[in-house]
C-alpha cells in the first residue's frame, strides 16, 4: 500500500509540473521545516511505566502561523504526521487562511487508557511541545483527540505561561473561548460540498444512496445531516465493521445505537458486512471519513459510486485514482472537501484574539461561502490546466498562493 507522505508528493509533483511552479518552490515544499520527535515516559495507573512517541510537525509557514490538529493513535508514523502537516498546508492555501500547515502526533491507543492516564498524557504532551501561543503554532484536534483534550492542552498551556490565552488552542469547547459549530465543522462543511459537487454531476441528493466508511465526528454529522436532506443512507462501516441496509438506514437511530454500544455494527433491521466491503456496495456517492489509503487498487475495480468526497485525509492512493477518472468518478479531494476543519479554526483563532464571539449560524454562513467558493476555485483551475483532477486543480491553486508568498518573503 502506498507511504502515504509519498502520495503527498507524488500530488506535488504532478501539481508542480501541470501548474509549472518554480523548481526553487518545489524544493521548499519537498520536505517538512522542522520536525520534532519525543518520548513522553508515563506512570500508569497501576505504578507500571510506559513510554510514547510523540510529534510535531512544521511544513511551511510562508502563509502564516503553524497549526492544526493532533492525532492519537497506535500505528502513527512519522510519515503520517508529515503527510498531514503538508495536506494542512495545503489545505489552509485551498481555502484562502492566512496559516502554514503543522500536525501532531502520539503513538498511543486512547481506548486502552484510563480516563487519568489519557490526561497526564496529553497535558505531557503540551509540555514536550512547548507550544509558543496563537502567533506562532497552535494545536488542534484530530483523530483520538476531542473537546475534553483540548481543554485540557488549553489548561496546560495557561498553567505553564501564566495567563488566560484562548486563542493558543484550537477545537475547544465554547464555554473556553472555542467556536460555535467547531466540532461539527469539517461533517458540516463536507455536507455543502457533497450537495454542490452533486448537482454539478447531476445527481439530486435526495434520490441518492450515499455510503459512508467512518463514524466518528465527521462520519456521523454528515450521515445526519444527509439524512435529514432525504437522502438514503445505505451502508456505515466503524473499525470493528460495517452495516448495509439497501432500504436506507435510520440514521437517528444508529446514532443512539453507537452512543450505548459504541460501534455500527449489530443495528437491528441491517445486514451485517465487512469493513472493506462497504467500497463496493451499490451507491451514487462514497464518502471515506476515516484515516488514509482506504481507496487502493485492492478495492477500486469495485467501486459503483458516481461521486466520491474525501472526508478523510489522502484516502485515495494515487493509481485507484487514475482508474477511477478514467472511469468517469468525480472525485472532489480531500484538501477541498474536509477543509471545514481549517476555516472554522481561523474563525475560532479570530474570535479568540478578538473576545468578539460569533452565533452558530453566523458561523456556518461564513463556513458555507468560503468552503464553497474554494471548492469553485478548485473546479476553476482543474478546467484552466486542462485536467480532469480537481486534486490536481486544487494542488496548483494552492501551489500559486504559496509560491507567491515565498518570493514575496524573499526565500528564493
Amino acid at each position: 500500500m502506498d507511504n502515504v507522505f509519498e502520495t503527498a508528493l507524488k500530488a506535488l509533483r504532478t501539481a508542480g509540473k501541470l501548474g509549472g511552479i518554480d523548481d526553487k518552490i518545489m524544493k521548499i515544499l519537498e520536505a517538512p521545516k522542522r520536525i520534532n520527535e519525543f518520548r513522553i515516559p508515563l506512570k500508569m495507573d497501576n505504578g507500571e511505566l510506559e513510554v510514547f512517541t510523540a510529534y510535531r510537525v512544521h511544513y511551511c509557514d510562508a502563509l502564516g502561523t503553524f497549526k492544526d490538529g493532533t492525532r492519537v493513535k497506535p500505528d502513527i508514523s512519522i510519515d503520517e504526521v508529515k503527510a498531514l502537516a503538508f495536506f494542512m498546508t495545503i489545505k489552509h492555501a485551498v481555502a484562502g487562511i492566512p496559516a502554514g500547515g503543522a500536525k501532531g502526533g502520539i503513538k498511543a491507543d486512547p481506548r486502552k487508557l484510563s480516563e487519568w492516564e489519557y490526561e497526564r498524557l496529553i497535558r505531557a504532551f503540551i509540555r514536550n511541545m512547548r507550544p509558543k501561543g496563537p502567533w506562532t503554532d497552535i494545536p488542534g484536534a484530530d483523530i483520538g483527540t476531542n473537546e475534553k483534550t483540548m481543554s485540557w492542552m488549553l489548561d496546560e498551556y495557561e498553567q505553564i505561561n501564566g495567563h488566560h490565552m484562548p486563542a493558543a488552542i484550537n477545537d475547544k469547547p465554547p464555554i473556553l473561548g472555542g467556536s460555535q459549530g467547531g466540532f461539527t465543522a469539517t461533517g458540516t462543511g463536507v455536507f455543502y460540498v457533497l450537495i454542490e459537487a452533486a448537482d454539478d454531476i447531476g445527481l439530486t441528493v435526495k434520490d441518492s444512496k450515499i455510503a459512508i466508511q467512518g463514524f466518528g465526528t465527521v462520519g456521523s454529522v454528515l450521515a445526519d445531516l444527509v439524512y435529514s436532506a432525504g437522502a438514503k443512507v445505505v451502508g456505515v462501516s466503524d473499525v470493528d465493521g460495517g452495516i448495509l441496509c439497501p432500504e436506507g438506514i435510520d440514521v437517528k437511530a444508529l446514532t443512539k445505537h453507537v452512543k450505548s454500544t459504541g460501534s455500527v455494527s449489530g443495528l437491528s433491521g441491517s445486514e451485517a458486512i465487512r469493513t472493506g466491503e462497504l467500497f463496493n456496495i451499490d451507491c451514487d456517492i462514497l464518502v471515506p471519513a476515516a484515516v488514509e489509503n482506504v481507496i487502493n487498487d485492492s478495492n477500486v475495480e469495485g467501486i459503483k459510486a458516481k461521486l466520491i468526497i474525501e472526508a478523510a485525509n489522502g484516502p485515495t492512493t494515487p493509481s485507484a485514482e487514475i482508474s477511477l477518472l478514467n472511469r468517469g468518478v468525480f472525485i472532489v479531494p480531500d484538501v477541498v472537501a474536509n477543509c471545514g476543519s481549517a476555516l472554522v479554526c481561523s474563525f475560532e483563532r479570530a474570535q479568540g484574539l478578538s473576545e468578539q464571539y460569533w452565533d452558530l449560524d453566523t458561523v456556518n454562513d461564513l463556513l458555507k461561502n468560503r468552503i464553497l467558493k474554494a471548492y469553485r476555485e478548485a473546479v476553476k483551475t482543474t478546467k484552466d490546466i486542462n485536467s480532469n483532477s480537481i486534486r490536481n486543480g486544487a494542488w496548483v491553486n494552492a501551489l500559486q498562493k504559496i509560491g507567491e508568498a515565498i518570493k514575496m518573503r524573499g526565500w528564493v
